[in-house]
């Protein structure tokens, strides 16, 4: 059931653009375990601590918070990192947030390596979704996508774990670059098919500035849609809810469902409705934004929050993926890992 029959919202924020706040990405963690070149590459995070506990939000301040947000009409919360399984005793903070009655929906993005050792713990706190992050099953191209710093077998181990815990369907996201792990998208499609999980492919996008961001290893969401169509046939699936950002489409043998990001080559701002709170307390309108919002100053007063987060929302234009031809890049823009996916 989605979030709009299940809590219906009687009144929202809108941005500019008439956009409604309905989902909201919280990063409790900006360290990670991996280096992926394409979000933390290791030749300029060498280091494994960003900043700091000290200077991270606790518990108590991130539940106010996300009790703002639901009071503006979110109804989606996923928590993200860096690696979200690196903030200790994680399994607290779900239970926290799995009591506000209005969230709908409730779960967390992970590159699967920790997550053995916690998935019935998240469950049993009431996580309701996982969704991991896998560019490829082959172990050696698994190993440089991390920057040599993951084992594909401690992935399978968690996917394992997470199905024991009753985790029912995963969702497993996918970034696909050209001449790095494009000969990976059948084997990612065969594997997952007929499982139950959703595998979603994505584009390589231009977040941060460390990536080293080019077009030309962008391989479009079409171009996967009719390679893989071509192996086993598919249908396009309707859009669950308003801002749905990836395309479903259905095998057509009954095998399950497969989904396309498309943020690059079919962007989808007109609709977009999330929110990104990094781990600091900063609320961030956009993916490519270059600045954010610091909310700490209003942690304490849960009225001065709400007016404060609406007005910052009521201000916000961002359409980056439509103007990224004519977009001027920020030296500054903020980094993946800072605000997830």
């Amino acid at each position: 059931m989605n979030a709009v029959t299940k809590h219906p919202i009687e009144t929202a924020a809108l941005d500019r653009r008439g956009r409604p706040l309905r989902d909201l990405r919280v990063s409790v963690i900006e360290t990670c375990n991996f280096r992926c070149p394409y979000c933390m590459p290791e030749e300029t995070h060498p280091d494994t601590s960003l900043l700091g506990a000290a200077h991270r939000m606790d518990f108590a301040q991130i539940e106010r918070a996300v009790r703002a947000f639901v009071a503006l009409g979110v109804r989606k919360v996923r928590l993200t990192g860096g690696e979200p399984l690196l903030r200790k005793n994680l399994p607290q903070l779900v239970e926290r947030l799995a009591a506000i009655d209005e969230i709908d929906d409730l779960a967390l993005t992970t590159n699967g390596s920790l997550l053995a050792r916690h998935a019935q713990a998240l469950r049993d706190a009431g996580l309701q979704r996982i969704t991991l992050s896998l560019d490829t099953l082959d172990p050696e191209r698994f190993r440089a996508l991390s920057g040599n710093r993951g084992d594909i077998r401690d992935v399978l181990e968690g996917i394992a774990a997470a199905e024991r815990a009753g985790f029912g369907s995963l969702k497993f996201n996918a970034v696909i670059q050209r001449a790095i792990n494009d000969v990976d998208a059948l084997a990612l499609a065969e594997h997952f098919r007929g499982s139950g999980h959703v595998l979603r492919f994505i584009e390589y996008m231009d977040v941060g500035t460390c990536n080293g961001w080019r077009r030309e290893r962008v391989v479009p969401s079409a171009e996967l849609r009719d390679r893989i169509a071509a192996r086993w046939p598919l249908r396009a699936l309707d859009a669950q809810y308003r801002g749905e950002v990836a395309t479903r489409y259905a095998y057509a043998d009954g095998a399950g469902e497969i989904g396309f990001v498309s943020s690059v080559s079919t962007p989808f701002c007109g609709d977009c409705h999330r929110a990104r709170l990094s781990a600091d307390g900063k609320l961030y309108t956009c993916l490519f934004a270059d600045e954010g919002h610091d909310l700490r100053p209003w942690l304490d007063d849960a009225h001065a929050l709400e007016r404060q987060l609406g007005e910052v929302w009521g201000r916000r234009e961002d359409r980056y993926s439509e103007l990224r031809g004519a977009a001027v890049r920020d030296p500054h823009r903020i980094e993946m890992y800072v605000i997830g996916g």
